[in-house]
């Protein structure tokens, strides 16, 4: 398929509905409101194609950027790519999902994650806590950094509060993957998240509400999954 097919595919799928509830969390025009499930059709046509994922990317429409993250080669992704992707993220669909998804399956995320948490704009930092996220439950425990992962904690802990709107949101998400994700480290991440308590993020008058880190990362041991990796963070 070509990028324009796509795209024409991409219209035929247009929803009113979803559009308008896109709208209320941040996606502006021009987009067409297309359901994930949607997109997944599309994606099983495609698999992997990394110059149209780039070519989609950048058209700045919404649904197109969600697809190129879901199409995209992770592993040809070059940096300067993925500095590309995430300063044109302009919302945090996907600017917390689409690129941490790629950047994290790339060959560049851990690298590029604790580059952009330093950034002093909103949707770049909070990229890479949410990249970080990621590669919590992608990589090996073995293969992991955990007195650097106990410094972020503590980075977090401090700086939480007084952080960006979207920033305190992937924070919290952090502290939760690592409950979820490094079980060594759980109940430090559970001490963390009561000492932090309830978070609070602006939803732009939506629904959504900030999970306090303790409860959800108690759920996830209810349910039997902590310390299960993913093979892929993309969905």
């Amino acid at each position: 398929m070509t990028t324009n097919e796509i795209l024409e595919e991409l219209k035929s799928y247009a929803n009113d509905s979803i559009k308008k509830t896109l709208m209320k969390h941040g996606a502006k025009e021009p987009f067409y409101g297309v359901k994930v499930e949607h997109l997944k059709i599309i994606q099983k046509k495609i698999k992997k194609d990394y110059a149209i994922s780039l070519e989609l990317y950048d058209t700045g429409i919404s649904d197109a950027m969600y697809l190129a993250g879901l199409i995209a080669d992770d592993k040809k992704m070059t940096k300067a790519d993925l500095n590309h992707w995430v300063q044109n993220a302009y919302w945090y669909m996907i600017s917390e999902y689409t690129v941490p998804w790629v950047a994290a399956e790339s060959n560049y995320g851990l690298e590029l994650s604790l580059e952009w948490m330093q950034s002093d704009k909103e949707l770049i930092a909070s990229s890479g806590w949410s990249t970080y996220s990621n590669l919590l439950a992608l990589t090996p425990d073995e293969n992991l950094n955990k007195e650097e992962i106990k410094s972020l904690l503590e980075k977090v802990e401090k700086e939480i509060h007084q952080a960006q709107n979207r920033v305190k949101q992937t924070m919290n998400g952090f502290v939760i993957s690592v409950g979820a994700y490094v079980p060594e480290y759980t109940e430090l991440a559970i001490a963390t998240g009561n000492r932090i308590g309830a978070v609070t993020v602006d939803m732009g008058g939506t629904a959504c509400k900030t999970p306090f880190s303790p409860e959800y990362i108690d759920k996830i041991k209810k349910r039997g999954s902590i310390g299960k990796k993913k093979k892929t963070v993309k969905c």
